[in-house]
């Protein structure tokens, strides 16, 4: 008897642990283990307050004269991978917006910890020297520095680090963010 006990008890105790496990895992005992189907949420975008923004004059311009170019670079500072999509919104300094035409398609760029992501600024460039003129005619505009704004990750205020940000029309061809470095 002592001996039929004892197997019963095993029986009942890989029993009662084989209960446990398949509660747990929501998998019943005699069942293949299926594939996982649940799918990882994205990271949340970006918020402003984990964005350092930099920017400086482009080192390729368009081809073509009366065009400029800056570059506008997000660095994720703080511990947790975020998101940043899509096309900038641009103020001069005073709050004056200017008029974005979005150029290239737009996708989620992950940025993790110190990553960083891009967007590229074309504009109609301020020609001559000092007294710098439009070639439409309209007075040039010269800004110490900019607003830059993304979808749902805040507003930036930004100078460029090499000079400031002078444009004619107050207009902008965007990139959206990307995670390439735009030259």
């Amino acid at each position: 008897m002592r001996h039929s006990n004892g197997i019963r008890r095993a029986a009942l105790t890989t029993t009662a642990v084989t209960a446990v496990a398949a509660a747990v895992t929501g998998i019943l005992p005699g069942t293949a283990m299926a594939a996982s189907t649940t799918t990882s949420t994205p990271p949340p975008a970006c918020p402003a307050s984990a964005l350092q923004v930099s920017a400086w004059q482009a080192a390729h311009p368009p081809v073509g004269t009366g065009t400029g170019a800056a570059v506008v670079q997000f660095t994720n500072v703080s511990q947790k991978t975020c998101v940043l999509k899509g096309y900038p919104t641009v103020t001069g300094a005073g709050n004056t917006p200017l008029k974005v035409t979005p150029t290239g398609k737009a996708a989620a760029v992950t940025v993790r910890p110190q990553g960083k992501a891009w967007v590229k600024l074309t504009f109609v460039q301020v020609q001559g020297e000092g007294d710098g003129y439009c070639v439409s005619g309209n007075t040039p505009a010269a800004y110490p520095t900019m607003v830059i704004g993304l979808p749902n990750s805040g507003k930036h205020q930004v100078a460029l680090k090499d000079g400031w940000w002078a444009q004619c029309d107050n207009k902008v061809t965007a990139t959206p963010v990307s995670a390439v470095e735009p030259s």
